[in-house]
């Protein structure tokens, strides 16, 4: 079975998850009204969600990995 992922994927999916785990956490702390709630935590989410991951996932094996 032909591998599609690199180390490279793999290490952008680890971050991607780590990312969602630290905007996650941020977003359900504290009140509601915190600033941290409202304004980063979201941030981070969309970064995660809209650019590390689908980086992560459709970045292509350099071609000495290829072999």
């Amino acid at each position: 079975m032909q591998d599609f992922f690199s180390s490279k994927n793999y290490l952008g999916l680890l971050a991607g998850a780590v990312l969602l785990v630290i905007g996650f956490y941020l977003l359900g702390r504290g009140p509601a009204d915190n600033k941290l709630a409202l304004n980063v935590a979201p941030f981070i989410l969309i970064l995660a969600f809209a650019v590390v991951l689908p980086i992560s996932i459709l970045m292509g094996k350099d071609k000495e990995e290829k072999k």
